[in-house]
């Protein structure tokens, strides 16, 4: 067997930790390839959370009864093993959210209001999620800043060189996902965070895609600020992740006010609690917290390495092959792509194909992937997105050639 075809059968044996997979859909064995909406969740996963409502139960950092410790040593013992997955140097710098797309909202709302003024300048790209983009079009709104847009290249990829023509002494954000939700392109975070860095500006990451398949080291990649959510990475939904080096969340303001969050309180004046409390305002979603922790010990025992060439070999294989079917478009560059391979059928509406790929049994995502600037820029309406993870194989490959040949010929021929 040829190396790259070991690598790409190499953790088919995972695929019996996920019970969802056992799953027929439609009378066919279910092939999941929507991993970039939400990941499907180990069976250690599932069973931390029923263990912890079974046996601990209880709201954390306010009572001193059994149960609440216990899930308080818990909930913090989860943020010690996210701060080491992403090798953050402090677990303080750990702040629990529900998403990326809160965490973004918070840097936007919290660094960008506090330190932003009339005439600065947030560097963004066309390829970014709404989430990365709608915080910083209201923030300029109600600053006066501006947005500046990174220029792309053909296929889509950005460039050092691209970043540095917009970047200027005006920047004051530089915004970027570490990873394309569309075109799979991975971007050159740690070179342009060194651009950011020489004009005094932050760098602030959308790691939603990067997380999940990649190593994450945020003192080496030399960022400022990575947002990124649990229920892409194996975790539950609703619980998510702002990381920002001590020294600039110790320079924000809260923007949650409520229980936990404060040191003093009197009928007129309130004073923070240290971090990370004072960014977590209100009852965090423990178990969530703790499910992610969970998480992270599943995607070590697996080994990051061996998950990101996996994944990658996975997703070159799938677009070099959809490549060579007639009147099939995929968009981004053929190498290096990880996570999702974005395409079309010539005159076939997405959600066509993800109907008929359902009906034999692919879960693929069709729409334009809250990215519409970049939509427009390809001048599509929308696209169909298949996405891999640690528990896909060759074998889905395979079915989603098939099933893109059998569509094709159905629409251009009929049942």
């Amino acid at each position: 067997m040829k190396e790259a075809e070991k690598m790409i059968t190499a953790l088919v044996d995972v695929r019996e930790d996920f019970p969802i997979l056992k799953r027929q859909i439609n009378g066919h064995r279910l092939v999941y390839l929507d991993s970039a909406a939400t990941s499907q969740k180990p069976k250690s996963v599932i069973d931390r959370i029923t263990k912890y409502y079974e046996t601990s139960n209880a709201n954390v950092l306010r009572s001193v009864h059994t149960l609440a410790e216990e899930a308080t040593e818990q909930f913090e013992e989860s943020r010690k093993k996210i701060a080491g997955f992403i090798h953050a140097r402090y677990p303080q710098e750990i702040i629990f959210t529900r998403g990326t797309t809160e965490s973004l909202n918070v840097i936007a709302r919290a660094w960008g209001d506090k330190f932003l003024k009339a005439g600065d300048e947030i560097v963004l790209s066309p390829v970014e999620h709404h989430s990365n983009l709608i915080p910083w079009q209201q923030l300029a709104e109600r600053v006066g800043a501006h947005l500046r847009f990174i220029d792309l290249e053909r296929d889509g990829t950005i460039t050092v060189d691209a970043a540095s023509a917009r970047i200027n002494s005006k920047t004051k954000i530089v915004a970027l996902s570490a990873v394309s939700n569309v075109l799979g392109t991975i971007n050159p975070i740690a070179d342009i965070a060194i651009l950011a860095h020489e004009v005094g500006a932050i760098i602030v990451v959308d790691g939603a895609q990067s997380v999940p398949h990649q190593i994450t080291d945020v003192q080496k990649l030399g960022i400022d600020f990575l947002a990124f959510s649990g229920h892409k990475m194996l975790g539950p939904t609703g619980i998510g992740v702002l990381w920002g080096r001590n020294e600039l969340l110790n320079a924000l303001d809260p923007v949650i006010f409520g229980g936990e969050m404060i040191e003093y309180v009197d009928r007129e004046n309130a004073t923070w609690a240290e971090l990370p409390a004072k960014l977590e305002g209100g009852t965090p979603n423990i178990v969530g917290a703790i499910g992610l922790g969970e998480a992270t010990d599943y995607l070590e025992k697996i080994g990051m390495p061996r998950i990101e060439k996996h994944v990658q070999a996975l997703t070159e294989d799938a677009y070099r092959r959809l490549s060579s079917i007639p009147d099939v478009t995929v968009y981004g560059p053929s190498s290096p792509h990880t996570g999702v391979v974005s395409f079309n059928i010539a005159g076939v509406h997405p959600h066509d194909v993800a109907q008929v790929l359902d009906s034999q049994g692919i879960a693929i995502r069709a729409g334009h992937h809250c990215a519409q600037p970049l939509m427009q820029w390809l001048d599509v309406i929308a696209t169909a997105r298949a996405s891999f993870y640690l528990y896909n194989s060759s074998i889905d490959v395979d079915s989603l050639v098939d099933a893109i040949k059998l569509t094709r010929r159905y629409f251009k021929n009929g049942p």
